[in-house]
């Protein structure tokens, strides 16, 4: 009988360094590494060496940075997807990517099965399996976390410990991170009791605490053509831009969120995020919404966006629903265009200017001087109108001595 071939969704961190000595022991296999780069600068030549050293066939490293951003971080930015309030959705709005150039490669070196590094108490099994199932239903998901004797990361150290096996982590420094050009997230150790505050002199990599931020304010410009940033200061191109962005709200303070989450799986999780450009490019988009979007669009657009970062947190990505609201999203951007400026300053960024061509405010009529345009009188037959249900209500309920 021929060896499987297994495609493992690689990174070089503990688990998946782990994985690939664990697959050869336990099945006659040759193992194919996939790596995703979508923004991290990965070390090609070292992580493509390491993985042949474990015991790897074959390792791909893709930079996959720029269809990261384009099709997957604009769609959510478009939607103003925010998961309960806070999470803007960093990890989620990945996995989907990686897991269809999973599949593409599974193809490619015709492998019968994809194995992932995902915990069995986590979000990101979901998104993966999820991914693999809508574009690839024949193939198999193998899980280590779900049926190895391995049940800590204490415990993974240990093994890698004992064959040699290199690994980016020490027993001191064990925090569970994931990092994309999008954000950075942080969880376990001691952040896993949420009231613990955290150190953020120790854990934040991509920015500084707002503490540490200049005392002078930084302003910024941005510019968007239908819900889309085009151009950043001077600076251009998809990536280029939410790199500087990374960079000028990161040394600002921006971005950080420490919150307690509600996971698919059923549990709550504390975790810290860093998401200093995405964070500034949320707030920019929305003030330009608020100056551009009609009412009742605006406030549909709203239970869209609750919806949509559901979906999305949930690994639903290729669900035909999240691809209905997203033709939904994109019609309402078609007016959302033009400069926002912002003010960034000690972990805040505020609105200091929004001009659009396709924007609804007119002045003459918001205005409280005089106009022409506006005729105060109309105002009460409205309000009548628009009262009558609560003025028949409170009348009833005097009729009837009701409370």
């Amino acid at each position: 009988m021929a060896k499987e071939r297994i495609l493992l969704a690689y990174s070089g961190g503990l688990d998946t360094s782990v994985i690939i000595p664990w697959l050869l022991e336990n099945y006659d296999c040759d193992v194919i590494a996939y790596c995703g780069d979508v923004g991290v600068g990965v070390d090609e030549d070292f992580l493509r060496n390491k993985a042949l050293k474990l015991g790897a066939e074959k390792c791909y490293v893709e930079n996959i940075t720029e269809e990261f951003v384009t099709e997957y971080v604009y769609p959510t930015l478009k939607a103003q997807a925010v998961y309960e309030n806070s999470y803007l959705l960093g990890t989620s709005i990945a996995r989907p990517l990686i897991g269809k150039k999973l599949v593409e490669t599974a193809r490619k070196e015709n492998c019968t099965a994809i194995c992932h590094g995902c915990t069995g108490k986590g979000n990101d099994q979901v998104r993966f399996e999820l991914a693999i199932k809508a574009l690839a239903p024949d193939l198999k998901i193998i899980a280590p976390w779900r049926i190895w004797e391995i049940k800590s990361r204490e415990q993974e150290l240990a093994y890698a410990e004992a064959r040699g096996i290199p690994v980016p982590v020490t027993r001191e420094d064990n925090y569970s991170k994931d990092q994309n050009l999008w954000h950075l997230s942080h969880e376990g150790m001691d952040l896993e009791n949420p009231a613990n505050e955290p150190n953020y002199r120790r854990i934040l990599e991509l920015m500084v605490s707002p503490e540490q931020a200049p005392d002078e304010p930084t302003y910024i410009t941005l510019e968007f053509v239908q819900g889309i940033p085009v151009k950043v200061d001077e600076v251009t191109g998809d990536v280029a831009m939410l790199e500087y962005l990374n960079k000028v709200a990161g040394a600002n303070g921006v971005g950080i969120e420490d919150l307690v989450e509600n996971r698919l799986v059923g549990m709550k999780s504390r975790g810290v995020y860093e998401t200093p450009g995405g964070t500034v490019l949320y707030k920019a988009h929305r003030w330009l919404e608020q100056l551009c979007l009609e009412k009742d669009t605006m406030h549909f657009k709203d239970h869209v966006a609750l919806k949509f970062a559901e979906l999305v947190y949930n690994g639903q990505w290729f669900h035909p629903l999240r691809e209905a609201l997203s033709a939904f999203v994109d019609d309402t951007q078609k007016t959302v265009s033009g400069t926002v400026r912002v003010k960034l300053y000690k972990g805040n960024a505020m609105p200091a200017g929004i001009s659009s061509p396709t924007g609804l405010y007119d002045e003459e009529i918001a205005s409280f001087g005089e106009d022409e345009v506006y005729d105060q009188k109309d105002s009460a037959g409205f309000i009548n109108l628009f009262g009558l249900p609560t003025k028949v209500y409170a009348a009833m309920k005097q009729r009837n001595n009701l409370d």
